[in-house]
């Protein structure tokens, strides 16, 4: 009687691994969530922050523009490559804690920039273009235009990066012109005359006349996020 009562419960057991088994089958071959493409990204991405800056407007209330772009813009931004790609061959002559000054001072130029520009542009109009890509492309580019009564649509194409954190943008090209590239020739008057240290300074300078309400920017300088959502084309250099 004893090795009776002890089937149902070895049987329950075995039914148990069966279905743990058959179950952790059923969820290795399942297809895996499909990561989110680039351009959808950041079309969503564009109509949210436009969104929110509209319906601030409709409501009365003031929009923290500075908080708005590093919660929603920020993260989707490679700053250190951006860096990298505006300094050059000038990045290798930092050291590495230079090189972190300088990230977090280019960032903050670019977050002040874009700050000021977005509200001129929140009643524009942005369409995406169809995304070409090849399958396995870690790199590639998400094209979109700024539609404009009785203006010609400025293009604005996004260099974009897969990576562990997802899709990061490197660079804007505005009308084709790289953003990023716009900086090169500025910092490396800036090393040429102060070194890294006077490079760090003079954005440093810049960034603190920005906090004190210093509002003049030249558009062939304009950073890649203030350009997000279209502004005057710059003047080729």
């Amino acid at each position: 009687m004893r090795s009776l009562s002890r089937r149902p419960t070895l049987a329950a057991a075995l039914l148990g691994v069966c279905l743990a088994h058959a179950a952790s089958q059923a969820a290795a071959q399942s297809p895996a969530a499909a990561p989110v493409r680039p351009d959808v990204m950041m079309s969503a991405l564009t109509n949210e922050v436009m969104g929110t800056l509209r319906e601030d407007r409709a409501a009365g209330r003031a929009t923290d523009l500075a908080l708005l772009v590093e919660q929603r813009i920020v993260p989707v931004f490679d700053f250190t490559r951006m860096t990298m790609i505006a300094l050059a061959r000038n990045w290798r002559v930092a050291s590495a804690e230079q090189q972190t000054v300088l990230v977090a001072q280019f960032k903050m130029l670019l977050v002040h920039t874009y700050s000021q520009a977005l509200v001129q542009v929140r009643d524009e109009t942005i369409e995406y273009r169809p995304l070409r890509a090849a399958p396995g492309d870690t790199e590639l580019t998400v094209r979109s235009a700024l539609r404009r009564p009785g203006v010609e649509p400025l293009t604005i194409d996004y260099e974009m990066a897969e990576s562990v954190a997802g899709w990061m943008v490197y660079d804007v090209k505005l009308a084709g012109v790289s953003l990023v590239l716009a900086y090169r020739e500025s910092f490396a008057a800036a090393v040429r005359t102060g070194g890294i240290d006077g490079l760090i300074k003079t954005l440093d300078d810049k960034n603190r006349q920005n906090r004190g309400g210093a509002e003049a920017i030249e558009a062939s300088k304009l950073a890649p996020l203030l350009l997000i959502y279209g502004a005057p084309r710059p003047a080729k250099p």
